[in-house]
């Protein structure tokens, strides 16, 4: 079953199993507005959903991602970052191949598994360009500090088997594999106790530490939930009406 999300972001459910893809291959997978709400779409989509796993990939064979489209950059990166963006209390397995640059990297790192084609390359230039959203620093929670603190300052290239090295990715596979790797791992969370999976996922992002920009974006998501609910435009127009609220908890 096809969701519909946007032009740039696509949403297929088989058997529980959801397949995000980013679909802008002839600009790289580069991160613009309308790919960040998709993404963030996408997240809130697969929680109120009978899916139990996603799987993200992107369209084209050169690049997961080059990050933020430098020409039409993303207002707020971290609305399409899973677990900070929306709530994704279901397992997210990242299928990489090709560059994942900048922001790609942050949401590939906030995923719960990666899978990486064997020519995928990760890099964070942001030191090297003048510019951070802070989101890099949860690698630190993700991999040992002082590869984190290697990978974030000095723009250098991590290919697949040093990623794989460092705990960036869990596996490596044949350029082409990724994603169905990725979705026969998806499939065995599919059918394993849904129960049991949310609540390991729910324990080990409660286990990690946060970084500043993290616990950030998660706090200013949940307020800003509260500002776009039913209930919040409900107070607002009673407000208005001069009248007393009906609040739905909604």
């Amino acid at each position: 079953m096809y969701v519909t999300i946007n032009d740039l972001v696509t949403y297929e459910s088989v058997d529980h199993v959801a397949t995000i893809t980013i679909n802008r291959a002839e600009r790289m997978n580069a991160l613009n507005e309308e790919v960040i709400i998709g993404l963030q779409r996408a997240w809130q989509h697969l929680e109120q959903s009978e899916d139990r796993v996603a799987v993200l990939h992107a369209a084209g064979d050169k690049a997961f991602s080059v990050g933020a489209d430098v020409k039409d950059p993303p207002k707020e990166m971290w609305q399409g970052v899973p677990s900070i963006g929306a709530n994704t209390s279901k397992p997210v397995i990242a299928a990489v191949h090709g560059w994942c640059i900048g922001g790609a990297y942050v949401i590939v790192q906030m995923c719960d598994m990666v899978v990486a084609a064997s020519n995928t390359t990760f890099k964070y230039p942001e030191a090297q360009l003048g510019f951070t959203g802070g989101l890099i620093s949860s690698a630190v929670a993700r991999i040992p500090h002082k590869v984190a603190m290697e990978f974030m300052l000095l723009g250098e290239d991590f290919g697949a088997e040093r990623a794989f090295s460092v705990g960036m990715v869990n596996k490596i596979v044949a350029v082409g594999e990724e994603l169905a790797a990725a979705q026969a791992w998806a499939k065995v969370l599919a059918e394993s106790a849904p129960l049991v999976v949310d609540t390991i996922k729910r324990f080990a992002l409660e286990t990690l530490n946060k970084s500043p920009a993290e616990a950030g974006a998660v706090a200013r998501e949940q307020l800003l939930a509260v500002r776009n609910s039913d209930d919040g435009a409900e107070g607002r127009r009673a407000f208005a009406e001069k009248r007393t609220p009906e609040f739905k908890g909604r």
